[in-house]
């Protein structure tokens, strides 16, 4: 007989049910694997398709790693905007900052003036032709009578 140390129980690994395999391997295939199996259920058996959309709007499939993604990405837009501890280059970076500020607003009332003049210029086309128009119908009306 063997002592019972040295017996070990057989590991038996979990069986998976085909529900859950099924989300295994759509896992493994990724987002566009999910839209196509969302997509098949619909066009063969609605309720499939329903019940997928749930599933995957409830346990976050769709939306949870951008989300993450974008705050994360969204905090790190105002560490720029610390300071730096060194005085020389927070001076520079401020001073450029002003004078991008400056020049956007410089830009900016450049680009109304801009817009201000060629509305002016269509207005005034259309006066003009209006004009013209209403000048032809005057003399059309006196050539008639």
């Amino acid at each position: 007989m063997t002592p019972a140390a040295a017996f070990t129980a057989p590991t038996t690994t979990p069986r998976m049910g085909w529900f859950s395999r099924a989300e295994s391997w759509l896992d493994s295939k990724g987002k566009g694997a999910w839209i196509a199996a969302m997509v098949l259920g619909f066009v063969f058996v609605w309720p499939v398709g329903l019940a997928l959309l749930f599933y995957m709007i409830w346990s976050k499939k769709m939306f949870g790693h951008k989300c993450r993604h974008r705050t994360h990405m969204t905090r790190h837009g105002f560490h720029a905007m610390r300071p730096s501890g060194n005085s020389a280059f927070d001076a520079y970076k401020a001073d450029t900052l002003r004078r991008l500020e400056d020049e956007q607003e410089q830009f900016e009332a450049f680009l109304q003036r801009l817009r201000e003049a060629k509305d002016k210029a269509e207005f005034d086309q259309f006066m003009d032709d209006r004009a013209r128009k209403a000048n032809e119908s005057q003399s059309d009306e006196r050539e008639d009578a």
